[in-house]
């Protein structure tokens, strides 16, 4: 998604490698569009990312109602077309894209008509953005989890990917909420006494949150299509992905195989 995408990502692991220049994850396809990536705090990532869709929602919002006021001038079938359309594919969102194009050719031959100038600001935003909170279980089971709890009770078109180790990663591997029991961590030695949080079934109990578990070296078939169906969902979506972690002890580069035997 990342020709559209808005990343909030938690402070963590995934921050560090998403972050560090110059080599990135998150890079620009061949027609020069990429992710607009930002980096937040363990404790508020959720809200930061909640404030890019609510921000977006609002450009769209403004960027909808500016042209149908220049319905005159652009035409009609342009206008309805733009407005009309469905933007869940990948495809649609294709021809959305063609349909804006268009608008913005006919907007810069407007020059002068002050309502033209302003949608021509915002004209993108009539294609659909793709809003991702990111982080890893730390952030989303613990110390970000009333932000995020928050966020998924808000309806929104927010989408949630979990990278869920089951431990403190970035601190040193020490034992958390998503550590399941007997597991051995740092201040769990002798193996976890209690269970792992079910943040799963929190989500499900809303009844409106799209919610997904996945393991990439387990099944990538099942890893796509619950993306896929997470950012195709209109309101909250929560994907749990398993993710293997040096702390685990384990041989790095057979990441996942390791997956798949969990």
């Amino acid at each position: 998604f990342g020709d559209r995408l808005l990343v909030a990502n938690a402070t963590g692991c995934s921050s560090i490698y998403g972050g560090n220049q110059p080599t990135t994850p998150w890079t620009v396809n061949k027609e020069g569009r990429g992710p607009a990536w930002s980096n937040s705090l363990f404790e508020d990532n959720a809200e930061f990312g909640l404030g890019m869709r609510v921000a977006t929602d609002k450009h769209t919002a403004m960027a909808q109602e500016l042209t149908q006021k220049l319905e005159p001038e652009l035409g009609a079938d342009l206008v309805h077309s733009i407005l009309e359309a469905q933007q869940r594919t990948e495809v649609e969102i294709r021809e959305q894209r063609i349909r804006v194009a268009r608008l913005k050719v006919k907007l810069i031959k407007l020059e002068g008509n002050p309502i033209a100038e302003d949608l021509l600001s915002v004209a993108d935003n009539l294609v659909r953005r793709s809003t991702w909170l990111i982080g890893g279980d730390g952030w989303a089971y613990d110390i970000g989890s009333s932000g995020l709890d928050h966020v998924l009770a808000s309806g929104r078109d927010v989408n949630v990917l979990v990278l869920d180790t089951e431990v403190y990663s970035n601190t040193g591997g020490q034992s958390s909420k998503a550590t399941p029991t007997a597991a051995t961590a740092k201040f769990a030695s002798a193996g976890k006494r209690v269970g792992k949080k079910d943040l799963a079934l929190q989500a499900i109990s809303y009844g409106n949150v799209y919610v997904a578990q996945i393991a990439m070296g387990a099944n990538p078939q099942q890893t796509l299509l619950a993306l896929r169906e997470a950012e195709a969902y209109p309101g909250p979506s929560l994907v749990l992905a398993y993710s293997h972690c040096i702390a685990h002890g384990i041989d790095m580069t057979q990441g996942m195989k390791q997956q798949d035997l969990a």
